[in-house]
């Protein structure tokens, strides 16, 4: 190993030369009294009012600076071999790595699906139920939180079950014995961590890991792990609550995992439902190892390790083999060191990439856009086409009684027309049926009659407004669903007086004296000249009666038969001549009230729904890039 330089409570006293053998690398420290040895021997004792702390065996400690609160600080607890010792010469500092945030490596796909699912959690707030959008919102908050923090670390922290090695592997990445290993289960009781390089505090506060429990590997650690935070988790299968909630609450922050596994425990289902599952689009930051194979005789070591890569791969969980990205699975023992040396290269590379975080980062999104895609993937096309519009004024047309009304401004224009065109004999007849009438046709309506025309009236418009919201709601996520149904309800709320209001107002103005064709004038004045020959023929034939006029029965008999039958036949004219130009009227009347309605209804109902569907769609963009497969790999590159 490489020598170590171990500070004790004053490295400038004088040593008396007691120690262990040269080369051996490690440092005990009881809290009062230090005593270090590496490449020279010497003990030193310091003493001091701080309160001892928790210490791992061969962890040193030093006095006064570089402690914070009695414990030391993740910078200070031993320098590399390389760094001048004090009593040597001049003391050259060691210079603490530059904090770099990490904002730089958020840009490109990253970035937009950040923005996108911020963007997303934005405009569906009052739409979305907060549980649905509850890991969005917590993922948004951990990538700004990791953003405001070192971009020159990579946090990869050392999970498994019980007894499966992890303290015994963190040690040996480590070079030196920070995590206590033993039979006593469970032997680690809370998080430690170990720093390779200066600069980490803030990412182990964030980790709510205290300073007492945070560690620094004693030879300074290899060039390639620089920059490699290391955290030793508890058994994420304690029977103690408390170990499994902090194994998942760092779990959730961390940049990387390595998850130790043993030939006994390799298949546990625990392990493979609870974590690797649920995380396997997370595989490109996840390291599985298969620890104590040197317990296994023979072939049986790779009989093991094949059989687990069949469990990650049914686990949904690709694996990084043949330069296809997933996750990194090794065989070893962190016991005899078999193997560590490969892991040790492969986490050097992994933590000079330095696109840990942006790689977990893109997980997570990817992960949150599964957990939403029930809230915002529809089934099928979505929103009304023309065909639904068009039903929905129809049935406002019915509500309101368009066709009735049409009918109705069509017979009274016929009637006005041909009572124009009319014999006065037969208008005369007309008038005396209408007086013979049992009251006179003018009577008040009974009181029952407006209150089920108008019930049935209310209904109609119900259940037009129900119809086009479920066809505006079909295959909508529920949320919107609703959303759009609820649009359609506040509309619909006093639509039918509305359309009552309209009605009343279409009906009056069809009321009035309807427009005569042009021909009129002239049906007039033919219809009055069949009359003026009917009395001029009679009053002929009235005066050869008195012997007032010479007696001659063919002429005015002629006259007065000819304005008795062409009266008639005026009249019969008019009435064949009114009746298209009668159903165009009667047609424009009712397409006036049934655009008035699909107006009113529009207005009231159709436009909400049309704003709730365009924000869907809008959001519906903003998930489209959120889930963006290509940008998640990308983002790790």
């Amino acid at each position: 190993m490489t020598p170590v330089t171990a500070i004790t409570g004053d490295e400038n006293r004088p040593g008396d030369g007691t120690g262990p053998a040269p080369g051996t690398d490690a440092a005990i420290g009881d809290g009062t009294t230090g005593t270090g040895t590496g490449t020279g021997t010497g003990t030193g004792t310091a003493t001091g009012s701080e309160p001892p702390c928790e210490q791992a065996p061969g962890q040193p400690r030093e006095s006064g600076e570089g402690r914070s609160g009695g414990c030391w600080d993740d910078g200070l607890i031993a320098r590399r071999s390389g760094g001048r010792r004090r009593g040597d010469g001049p003391a050259e500092p060691a210079e603490a790595e530059e904090h770099v945030p990490i904002g730089g490596a958020y840009g490109g796909p990253l970035r937009t699906r950040l923005d996108a699912l911020r963007e997303l959690v934005g405009l569906s707030s009052t739409r979305v139920e907060s549980e649905t959008l509850a890991e969005a919102g917590r993922v948004l908050d951990e990538a700004s939180a990791r953003q405001r923090l070192s971009a020159r670390h990579t946090v990869v922290a050392i999970a498994g079950a019980t007894g499966s090695g992890k303290s015994t592997l963190f040690n040996a990445l480590a070079q030196v014995p920070l995590s206590e290993t033993g039979l006593r289960r469970p032997t680690t009781s809370a998080p430690i961590a170990c720093s390779w390089s200066e600069g980490s505090a803030g990412l182990l506060d964030r980790l709510a890991i205290p300073p007492r429990l945070r560690r620094r590997p004693l030879a300074g650690g290899a060039d390639e792990l620089s920059g490699l935070v290391l955290v030793d988790l508890p058994d994420h299968d304690s029977a103690l609550v408390k170990h499994r909630e902090q194994v998942d609450r760092v779990l959730a922050l961390v940049d990387a995992v390595i998850w130790v596994v043993d030939p006994e425990k390799y298949a546990d289902a625990a392990l493979h439902e609870r974590y690797l599952r649920p995380l396997a689009g997370h595989a490109e930051i996840t390291f599985v190892v298969l620890n104590q194979v040197d317990r296994l005789p023979g072939e049986a070591a790779d009989q093991v390790l094949d059989d687990l890569r069949r469990l990650l791969d049914e686990d949904g969980m690709p694996l990084g083999e043949h330069g296809e990205p997933g996750a990194t699975v090794l065989a070893l023992s962190a016991l005899s060191g078999d193997g560590v040396d490969e892991l040790r290269d492969v986490l050097g590379t992994f933590v000079q990439e330095r696109t840990a975080p942006a790689r977990r980062l893109a997980a997570d999104v990817d992960a949150a856009a599964a957990g939403l895609r029930a809230a915002y993937v529809a089934e099928g096309l979505t929103g009304l086409d023309e065909r639904a519009r068009e039903d929905f004024a129809d049935r406002l047309a019915e509500a309101v009684g368009a066709k009735a009304a049409g009918e109705a401004a069509e017979r009274e224009w016929r009637r006005h027309a041909i009572r124009a065109c009319g014999t006065p004999w037969l208008r005369l007849w007309r008038w005396y049926e209408r007086k013979r009438l049992p009251g006179n046709g003018s009577g008040p309506p009974s009181a029952t009659a407006p209150v089920e025309e108008e019930l049935t009236a209310r209904q109609r418009v119900e259940q037009a407004v129900r119809t086009v919201a479920d066809a505006a709601a079909a295959g909508l996520p529920a949320p919107w669903a609703q959303a759009v149904r609820e649009a359609a309800v506040r509309g619909a709320d006093g639509l039918p007086e509305a359309l009552d209001d309209l009605a009343a107002r279409e009906a009056a103005a069809t009321g009035k004296r309807p427009l005569r064709p042009a021909w009129w004038p002239a049906a007039v004045l033919a219809q009055m000249s069949m009359t003026l020959l009917q009395v001029y023929g009679g009053l002929w034939l009235v005066g050869q009666i008195v012997d007032l006029l010479e007696p001659g029965l063919v002429v005015p008999a002629l006259l007065m038969a000819a304005g008795i039958v062409g009266g008639p036949l005026v009249e019969w004219a008019c009435t064949a001549a009114v009746r298209g130009p009668a159903r165009r009227y009667g047609q424009d009347a009712r397409r006036r009230l049934r655009e008035a309605a699909a107006g009113c209804g529009r207005a009231r109902v159709l436009d909400p729904i049309a704003g709730e569907l365009m924000r869907y769609r809008e959001v519906r963009e903003q998930y489209a890039t959120v889930a963006g497969r290509g940008g998640a790999r990308a983002a790790g590159r």
